[in-house]
């Protein structure tokens, strides 16, 4: 029997929790309709991302996030640990108190798109990241604002945020 790398474990856990997410959606739109599965699934994957980046701040010892610098240590270490190879996306941070996310291809997109709902679905992903910055406390504003899958809309997905920390 073969011993699994980290990383090949890793890719496996975050498939498997994929899978688990990709299938919740399927079945609350066949039970519930593509309107209320997206508000259910946008609350339900904020709210986990409030609980998740708290534990990630407590693993990594960060006890509050001040300045951009705590931010970028938490962000970094989060996404270290929630990103898989397949997710085909990324973050640069272009400027003091700016993050920038981009993805290359989108896995949620490509698997709504498969069930036939992109054309009514409401991007879940980042609300995830807007669950973690509501649970470090911290102020932000996101642009561009969307509605719907921006990746259906305009072919690519990015979002900029900006920070601003109490001085």
């Amino acid at each position: 029997m073969k011993t699994l790398k980290k990383n090949e474990l890793k890719e496996i856990l975050i498939k498997n929790w994929m899978t688990h997410d990709a299938m919740w959606f399927y079945h609350c739109l066949q039970e519930c309709g593509i309107e209320k599965t997206n508000k259910i699934n946008k609350a339900a994957v904020r709210a986990m991302g409030i609980i998740e980046i708290r534990r990630i701040q407590k693993a990594v010892g960060i006890e509050k996030v001040a300045t951009f610098e705590d931010f970028k240590s938490l962000f970094e270490a989060a996404w270290d640990i929630v990103k898989a190879d397949f997710m085909k996306s990324g973050f640069s941070l272009p400027s003091e108190n700016v993050l920038r996310g981009d993805f290359e291809r989108c896995f949620a997109y490509e698997g709504i798109k498969q069930i036939g709902a992109i054309e009514q679905y409401q991007c879940g992903i980042f609300e995830r990241i807007y669950g973690w910055f509501d649970g470090m406390e911290i102020k932000y504003g996101v642009s561009p604002q969307v509605e719907g899958c921006m990746m259906h809309t305009d072919g690519k997905c990015f979002r900029e945020i900006t920070f601003t920390f109490d001085k």
